[in-house]
């Protein structure tokens, strides 16, 4: 089956002004060859659009023999376009999503005349088979990192570096943060350029979550975890006396190590 590339509806973004810039997005169909699919589109997008220099074509899979290519247009370096060695930075702080099965504090319980509510000592959504919790937001700060490095820097061992980092929290303090709360989402990168000009225009991405300490689980307490750890709680039958009912208490609080630690300096950012 022939390669084949075809521009996209919602291509053509761009922006005027001191750092004018435009993107022109292809779908690229009948290979499941990266680099084919970038030369393919490489070879469709053009040389220059609205004046400015193409600087980067990079390829994203989507499905089986199916890519989506970004070219990317700006200008050149020395008129506004990162240099080598500079760095773009970005972040948002809307959160993750977390279940959860115990509450911070039950503000208020409710019964029906002449009975008592059952105290669930905190437990969320508890049913006779067990406790279903509930989905809430979290604090998860994601921020990204875009740094323009020496072709020199970005060997084969500094991608395979790249490539052991992703999935794993600091090991040590880092730009900040105290050891355990930074996930590494792994890194993207194009080549602009070449010959002995030309650099890396590489992508860092990043999630953080707070250590804590002082944590209570119903009757327990003393509670600490780092921000990757994960903490669950488990429940057993007990007897409620003002209700005179069985009802699931937390009775045993776990805090479990689920990503591995890395040395986050090997990132050389």
């Amino acid at each position: 089956m022939p390669i084949t590339v075809t521009e996209k509806f919602e291509s053509r973004r761009s922006t005027k002004g001191d750092n004018p810039s435009a993107e022109l997005v292809y779908t690229v169909r009948g290979t499941n060859d990266d680099l084919a699919a970038r030369s393919a589109a490489e070879a469709e997008s053009p040389g220059t659009y609205d004046g400015l220099p193409r600087q980067t074509v990079s390829v994203e899979p989507v499905g089986f023999e199916l890519w989506e290519a970004t070219a990317r247009y700006a200008q050149a370096q020395g008129g506004g376009f990162p240099q080598t060695g500079e760095s773009v930075f970005s972040f948002d702080t809307g959160g993750g999503t977390q279940h959860i099965t115990q509450s911070k504090q039950t503000i208020s319980s409710h019964a029906a005349s002449g009975t008592t509510a059952p105290d669930f000592k905190g437990a969320i959504g508890v049913t006779g088979d067990g406790v279903e919790g509930v989905d809430i937001t979290v604090p998860v700060y994601q921020f990204s990192e875009t740094h323009y490095l020496p072709a020199s820097q970005v060997t084969q061992a500094y991608k395979a570096a790249l490539f052991n980092l992703t999935g794993k929290v600091n090991s040590g303090s880092w730009k900040g943060f105290s050891a355990g709360e930074v996930l590494f989402l792994g890194a993207s990168g194009s080549r602009r350029g070449t010959g002995v000009d030309s650099d890396w225009e590489i992508t860092f991405r990043f999630a953080a979550s707070p250590n804590a300490s002082g944590i209570a689980v119903g009757p327990i307490s003393g509670i600490s975890k780092k921000g990757w750890e994960y903490l669950w709680v488990r429940y057993a039958d007990a007897e409620d006396a003002g209700s005179q009912a069985i009802v699931k208490r937390p009775v045993a609080a776990y805090v479990e190590r689920v990503y591995d630690q890395g040395n986050f300096s090997a990132l050389g950012i």
